[in-house]
Protein backbone atom coordinates (compact mmCIF):
# COMPACT_ATOMS: atom_id res chain seq x y z
CA UNK A 1 0.00 0.00 0.00
CA UNK A 2 2.79 2.14 0.99
CA UNK A 3 4.55 1.70 -2.03
CA UNK A 4 1.90 2.24 -4.36
CA UNK A 5 1.20 5.75 -2.50
CA UNK A 6 5.10 6.84 -3.57
CA UNK A 7 4.58 5.49 -7.02
CA UNK A 8 1.84 8.04 -7.71
CA UNK A 9 3.35 10.94 -5.84
CA UNK A 10 6.79 10.68 -7.61
CA UNK A 11 4.76 11.52 -11.39
CA UNK A 12 2.67 14.34 -9.30
CA UNK A 13 5.99 15.79 -8.42
CA UNK A 14 7.53 15.89 -11.54
CA UNK A 15 4.66 17.95 -12.99
CA UNK A 16 4.74 20.19 -10.13
CA UNK A 17 8.60 20.79 -10.49
CA UNK A 18 8.30 21.26 -14.44
CA UNK A 19 5.44 23.82 -13.90
CA UNK A 20 7.74 25.82 -11.36
CA UNK A 21 10.36 25.61 -13.71
CA UNK A 22 8.50 27.48 -16.59
CA UNK A 23 6.93 29.82 -14.08
CA UNK A 24 10.46 31.25 -13.27
CA UNK A 25 11.54 31.24 -16.56
CA UNK A 26 9.28 33.09 -17.82
CA UNK A 27 9.96 35.85 -14.56
CA UNK A 28 13.02 35.69 -15.21
CA UNK A 29 12.28 36.76 -19.25
CA UNK A 30 10.27 39.22 -18.36
CA UNK A 31 12.57 41.23 -15.87
CA UNK A 32 15.72 41.29 -18.20
CA UNK A 33 16.44 43.74 -19.76
CA UNK A 34 15.71 44.23 -23.17
CA UNK A 35 18.52 45.72 -26.04
CA UNK A 36 18.37 46.61 -29.11
CA UNK A 37 20.77 47.72 -32.21
CA UNK A 38 21.79 51.05 -32.47
CA UNK A 39 19.68 52.74 -35.75
CA UNK A 40 22.22 52.85 -38.82
CA UNK A 41 21.62 56.83 -39.62
CA UNK A 42 25.10 57.55 -39.88
CA UNK A 43 25.55 59.22 -36.25
CA UNK A 44 26.45 57.17 -33.72
CA UNK A 45 24.15 56.74 -31.07
CA UNK A 46 24.60 55.28 -27.44
CA UNK A 47 20.86 55.10 -26.57
CA UNK A 48 19.55 52.91 -29.41
CA UNK A 49 17.24 56.04 -30.38
CA UNK A 50 17.43 58.82 -33.05
CA UNK A 51 18.06 62.40 -32.30
CA UNK A 52 15.97 65.02 -33.85
CA UNK A 53 17.73 66.65 -36.86
CA UNK A 54 18.77 70.22 -36.06
CA UNK A 55 17.46 73.05 -37.12
CA UNK A 56 18.93 76.21 -38.65
CA UNK A 57 17.86 79.17 -38.50
CA UNK A 58 18.16 82.04 -41.07
CA UNK A 59 19.22 85.50 -40.25
CA UNK A 60 17.67 88.46 -41.97
CA UNK A 61 20.09 90.94 -41.93
CA UNK A 62 18.23 94.67 -41.63
CA UNK A 63 17.36 96.52 -44.58
CA UNK A 64 19.88 99.37 -45.11
CA UNK A 65 19.50 102.56 -43.45
CA UNK A 66 17.29 104.95 -44.82
CA UNK A 67 16.30 108.43 -43.62
CA UNK A 68 13.14 109.14 -42.05
CA UNK A 69 10.62 111.52 -44.10
CA UNK A 70 10.94 115.21 -43.33
CA UNK A 71 7.99 116.35 -40.92
CA UNK A 72 6.31 118.74 -43.39
CA UNK A 73 5.49 122.38 -41.53
CA UNK A 74 2.59 123.43 -43.38
CA UNK A 75 -0.59 121.50 -43.64
CA UNK A 76 -1.97 119.89 -45.50
CA UNK A 77 1.17 119.10 -46.68
CA UNK A 78 1.93 118.78 -50.52
CA UNK A 79 1.61 115.60 -52.48
CA UNK A 80 5.49 113.74 -51.94
CA UNK A 81 6.62 117.00 -49.74
CA UNK A 82 9.28 115.54 -47.19
CA UNK A 83 9.42 111.73 -48.67
CA UNK A 84 12.82 110.88 -50.24
CA UNK A 85 13.23 109.54 -53.64
CA UNK A 86 15.89 107.73 -54.81
CA UNK A 87 18.05 109.18 -57.66
CA UNK A 88 19.90 106.53 -58.70
CA UNK A 89 18.29 103.51 -59.38
CA UNK A 90 20.66 102.51 -62.13
CA UNK A 91 22.72 101.72 -59.54
CA UNK A 92 23.23 98.31 -57.90
CA UNK A 93 22.78 97.71 -54.31
CA UNK A 94 20.85 100.40 -51.93
CA UNK A 95 20.18 103.86 -53.37
CA UNK A 96 22.93 106.30 -52.53
CA UNK A 97 21.63 109.97 -53.27
CA UNK A 98 17.73 110.41 -52.56
CA UNK A 99 16.64 113.58 -52.93
CA UNK A 100 13.12 115.59 -51.08
CA UNK A 101 11.64 119.35 -50.65
CA UNK A 102 9.73 120.54 -48.26
CA UNK A 103 8.76 124.08 -47.50
CA UNK A 104 11.07 125.16 -44.52
CA UNK A 105 8.88 128.37 -43.06
CA UNK A 106 5.24 128.10 -42.23
CA UNK A 107 5.20 131.97 -42.52
CA UNK A 108 6.02 131.80 -46.04
CA UNK A 109 4.92 129.15 -48.10
CA UNK A 110 6.16 129.78 -51.36
CA UNK A 111 9.73 129.00 -50.57
CA UNK A 112 10.96 125.60 -50.75
CA UNK A 113 13.91 123.75 -49.25
CA UNK A 114 15.49 121.41 -51.76
CA UNK A 115 17.56 118.78 -49.94
CA UNK A 116 19.87 115.40 -50.90
CA UNK A 117 20.91 112.40 -48.83
CA UNK A 118 24.39 110.83 -49.65
CA UNK A 119 25.16 107.29 -48.07
CA UNK A 120 28.67 107.81 -47.55
CA UNK A 121 29.52 103.44 -47.05
CA UNK A 122 28.93 103.10 -50.92
CA UNK A 123 29.97 106.23 -52.17
CA UNK A 124 33.38 108.22 -52.76
CA UNK A 125 33.38 112.27 -51.90
CA UNK A 126 35.93 114.24 -54.02
CA UNK A 127 36.85 117.71 -54.69
CA UNK A 128 38.00 119.18 -57.36
CA UNK A 129 39.38 123.27 -58.05
CA UNK A 130 37.61 125.62 -60.94
CA UNK A 131 39.68 127.78 -63.12
CA UNK A 132 39.18 130.02 -60.49
CA UNK A 133 37.69 128.83 -57.77
CA UNK A 134 38.62 128.65 -54.88
CA UNK A 135 41.23 131.10 -55.43
CA UNK A 136 44.94 131.81 -57.17
CA UNK A 137 47.72 129.28 -56.73
CA UNK A 138 50.72 128.27 -58.73
CA UNK A 139 50.07 124.61 -57.93
CA UNK A 140 48.37 121.70 -60.77
CA UNK A 141 44.67 122.91 -60.78
CA UNK A 142 43.38 119.22 -62.02
CA UNK A 143 41.27 118.60 -64.39
CA UNK A 144 38.71 121.33 -63.29
CA UNK A 145 35.31 119.33 -64.31
CA UNK A 146 34.56 115.83 -63.34
CA UNK A 147 37.08 113.24 -65.23
CA UNK A 148 35.63 111.88 -68.02
CA UNK A 149 37.40 108.51 -67.12
CA UNK A 150 35.63 108.82 -64.02
CA UNK A 151 31.93 109.38 -65.66
CA UNK A 152 30.82 105.52 -65.67
CA UNK A 153 30.09 105.70 -61.67
CA UNK A 154 29.36 109.52 -61.40
CA UNK A 155 26.27 110.14 -59.26
CA UNK A 156 25.94 113.48 -58.02
CA UNK A 157 27.88 116.59 -57.90
CA UNK A 158 27.24 120.11 -56.29
CA UNK A 159 29.04 123.47 -55.45
CA UNK A 160 31.52 123.86 -52.92
CA UNK A 161 32.02 126.95 -50.48
CA UNK A 162 33.39 130.58 -51.14
CA UNK A 163 36.41 132.31 -53.09
CA UNK A 164 39.93 132.59 -50.87
CA UNK A 165 39.39 136.45 -51.49
CA UNK A 166 35.90 136.33 -49.67
CA UNK A 167 36.57 134.03 -46.83
CA UNK A 168 40.38 132.44 -46.61
CA UNK A 169 40.06 128.28 -45.71
CA UNK A 170 41.69 125.41 -46.44
CA UNK A 171 41.75 123.25 -49.38
CA UNK A 172 43.45 119.73 -49.69
CA UNK A 173 42.25 117.28 -52.40
CA UNK A 174 44.36 114.95 -54.28
CA UNK A 175 47.49 114.86 -51.92
CA UNK A 176 47.93 118.65 -52.31
CA UNK A 177 47.42 121.42 -50.33
CA UNK A 178 46.51 124.49 -52.10
CA UNK A 179 45.26 126.46 -49.19
CA UNK A 180 46.78 125.87 -45.35
CA UNK A 181 44.10 124.67 -42.78
CA UNK A 182 42.59 127.08 -40.28
CA UNK A 183 42.11 126.28 -36.90
CA UNK A 184 37.69 126.80 -35.33
CA UNK A 185 36.73 126.39 -39.50
CA UNK A 186 34.08 123.87 -40.17
CA UNK A 187 35.57 121.42 -42.20
CA UNK A 188 34.27 118.33 -44.47
CA UNK A 189 36.96 115.53 -44.06
CA UNK A 190 36.90 112.84 -46.26
CA UNK A 191 39.63 109.61 -44.72
CA UNK A 192 41.40 107.35 -46.06
CA UNK A 193 38.96 104.70 -44.70
CA UNK A 194 36.49 105.53 -46.58
CA UNK A 195 34.53 107.83 -43.64
CA UNK A 196 33.34 111.50 -44.38
CA UNK A 197 32.29 114.06 -41.69
CA UNK A 198 31.67 117.42 -40.94
CA UNK A 199 33.96 118.57 -38.01
CA UNK A 200 35.45 121.99 -36.34
CA UNK A 201 39.28 121.89 -37.41
CA UNK A 202 41.15 121.74 -34.09
CA UNK A 203 44.61 119.93 -36.34
CA UNK A 204 47.41 121.98 -37.91
CA UNK A 205 47.64 123.90 -41.60
CA UNK A 206 47.98 120.41 -42.82
CA UNK A 207 46.25 117.37 -42.76
CA UNK A 208 47.75 114.36 -41.56
CA UNK A 209 48.50 111.14 -43.06
CA UNK A 210 45.10 109.74 -42.74
CA UNK A 211 42.98 112.58 -44.36
CA UNK A 212 42.44 112.02 -48.50
CA UNK A 213 40.20 115.63 -48.84
CA UNK A 214 39.49 118.37 -46.61
CA UNK A 215 37.34 121.78 -47.29
CA UNK A 216 36.80 124.30 -44.68
CA UNK A 217 34.12 127.15 -45.17
CA UNK A 218 33.28 129.79 -42.41
CA UNK A 219 32.60 128.21 -38.46
CA UNK A 220 30.21 125.61 -37.90
CA UNK A 221 26.40 126.40 -38.20
CA UNK A 222 24.98 123.32 -36.57
CA UNK A 223 26.62 121.38 -34.10
CA UNK A 224 25.28 118.62 -31.45
CA UNK A 225 22.05 118.62 -33.67
CA UNK A 226 21.15 122.26 -32.99
CA UNK A 227 21.90 125.79 -34.50
CA UNK A 228 25.69 126.97 -33.61
CA UNK A 229 24.87 130.71 -31.24
CA UNK A 230 26.59 132.42 -34.04
CA UNK A 231 24.15 130.99 -36.44
CA UNK A 232 22.15 134.39 -35.72
CA UNK A 233 24.83 136.89 -36.94
CA UNK A 234 23.66 137.03 -39.91
CA UNK A 235 26.79 139.65 -40.69
CA UNK A 236 29.32 136.74 -40.28
CA UNK A 237 28.25 134.69 -42.87
CA UNK A 238 29.28 136.25 -46.11
CA UNK A 239 28.67 139.31 -48.56
CA UNK A 240 25.15 138.98 -49.84
CA UNK A 241 23.90 140.16 -53.00
CA UNK A 242 22.05 143.86 -52.69
CA UNK A 243 23.09 143.34 -48.98
CA UNK A 244 20.13 141.50 -48.06
CA UNK A 245 20.52 139.23 -45.27
CA UNK A 246 17.94 136.68 -46.93
CA UNK A 247 19.90 135.46 -50.36
CA UNK A 248 20.10 131.69 -52.01
CA UNK A 249 21.97 129.83 -49.10
CA UNK A 250 23.72 126.12 -49.48
CA UNK A 251 25.04 123.73 -46.76
CA UNK A 252 26.40 120.41 -45.74
CA UNK A 253 25.72 118.48 -43.22
CA UNK A 254 26.60 115.00 -41.19
CA UNK A 255 23.41 112.66 -39.87
CA UNK A 256 24.24 110.68 -37.03
CA UNK A 257 24.47 107.93 -39.40
CA UNK A 258 27.63 109.32 -40.82
CA UNK A 259 25.79 110.35 -43.95
CA UNK A 260 25.98 113.81 -45.91
CA UNK A 261 22.87 115.92 -46.32
CA UNK A 262 22.96 119.21 -49.41
CA UNK A 263 20.44 121.53 -48.67
CA UNK A 264 19.40 124.57 -50.66
CA UNK A 265 16.62 127.15 -50.51
CA UNK A 266 16.10 131.28 -51.25
CA UNK A 267 14.74 133.66 -48.99
CA UNK A 268 17.51 132.04 -46.18
CA UNK A 269 19.67 134.11 -43.40
CA UNK A 270 22.43 132.11 -41.85
CA UNK A 271 19.96 131.09 -39.08
CA UNK A 272 17.34 129.60 -41.14
CA UNK A 273 19.76 127.75 -43.16
CA UNK A 274 21.09 126.43 -39.73
CA UNK A 275 17.33 125.08 -39.46
CA UNK A 276 16.92 123.78 -42.69
CA UNK A 277 20.08 121.42 -41.88
CA UNK A 278 18.19 120.44 -38.04
CA UNK A 279 15.36 119.93 -39.55
CA UNK A 280 16.68 117.22 -42.14
CA UNK A 281 18.35 115.63 -39.14
CA UNK A 282 22.14 116.87 -39.39
CA UNK A 283 23.91 116.88 -36.06
CA UNK A 284 26.77 119.14 -37.28
CA UNK A 285 26.95 121.34 -40.48
CA UNK A 286 28.23 124.19 -42.54
CA UNK A 287 27.84 126.77 -45.02
CA UNK A 288 28.33 126.45 -48.26
CA UNK A 289 28.21 128.88 -51.26
CA UNK A 290 25.03 131.61 -51.27
CA UNK A 291 23.81 134.28 -53.53
CA UNK A 292 21.49 133.38 -56.63
CA UNK A 293 24.57 132.13 -59.60
CA UNK A 294 26.32 129.38 -57.20
CA UNK A 295 23.64 126.96 -56.00
CA UNK A 296 23.45 123.57 -57.59
CA UNK A 297 23.12 119.79 -57.50
CA UNK A 298 22.79 117.75 -60.32
CA UNK A 299 21.60 114.10 -60.71
CA UNK A 300 22.69 111.56 -62.96
CA UNK A 301 20.06 109.63 -64.51
CA UNK A 302 22.34 106.39 -65.66
CA UNK A 303 26.40 105.42 -66.16
CA UNK A 304 28.51 107.50 -68.25
CA UNK A 305 26.74 110.71 -66.51
CA UNK A 306 23.68 110.09 -68.51
CA UNK A 307 20.75 112.19 -68.31
CA UNK A 308 22.14 114.93 -65.86
CA UNK A 309 19.27 116.86 -64.31
CA UNK A 310 19.49 119.77 -62.23
CA UNK A 311 17.87 119.10 -58.80
CA UNK A 312 18.43 122.81 -57.53
CA UNK A 313 16.91 125.39 -59.77
CA UNK A 314 18.85 127.93 -60.98
CA UNK A 315 18.69 129.59 -64.21
CA UNK A 316 22.14 130.69 -64.39
CA UNK A 317 23.41 127.17 -64.92
CA UNK A 318 23.16 124.12 -67.24
CA UNK A 319 23.10 120.35 -66.53
CA UNK A 320 26.43 119.78 -68.19
CA UNK A 321 28.30 121.93 -65.92
CA UNK A 322 30.54 120.07 -64.01
CA UNK A 323 31.28 117.86 -67.26
CA UNK A 324 33.29 120.86 -68.65
CA UNK A 325 35.74 123.18 -66.96
CA UNK A 326 33.93 124.59 -64.59
CA UNK A 327 34.29 128.47 -62.86
CA UNK A 328 34.34 127.09 -59.12
CA UNK A 329 35.24 124.27 -57.36
CA UNK A 330 32.93 121.45 -56.61
CA UNK A 331 32.06 118.20 -55.13
CA UNK A 332 31.37 115.19 -56.70
CA UNK A 333 30.02 112.09 -55.07
CA UNK A 334 31.26 108.51 -57.11
CA UNK A 335 29.99 104.95 -56.73
CA UNK A 336 32.60 103.52 -54.35
CA UNK A 337 35.43 101.35 -55.21
CA UNK A 338 36.25 99.19 -52.62
CA UNK A 339 39.81 99.58 -50.91
CA UNK A 340 40.45 102.69 -53.36
CA UNK A 341 40.05 106.67 -51.62
CA UNK A 342 42.19 107.76 -54.63
CA UNK A 343 40.38 110.83 -56.36
CA UNK A 344 39.92 110.42 -60.16
CA UNK A 345 41.90 113.40 -61.28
Amino acid sequence: MRRRRRQRLIPLLVVVLIAAVFIALQLGGSAAPRTSAPATTGHSSTTGTTSPPSSTTTTVPPPPYEPPSVTPKIAPALAGEGKWVAMDTWDPGPPSVLTTTFRSDPTQPTIVAYCAWIRTSTTQLALYLGYEGPGATPLNRGPEMVPQSAWPRLLTTFNSGFYEQDSAAGFYTHGTLYFPMIKGLATVVAYSDGRVDIIDWEGGSKPGPGIVMARQNLPLLVDGGQPTPLSASDGDWGVTLGGVPAVWRTGLGIDAEGNLIYVAASDQTSASLAQILVDVGAVRGMQLDINPEWPILITYGGPDAASPSIFVPNPASIPQRFLSPATKDFFAVYQRVPGDTTTPW
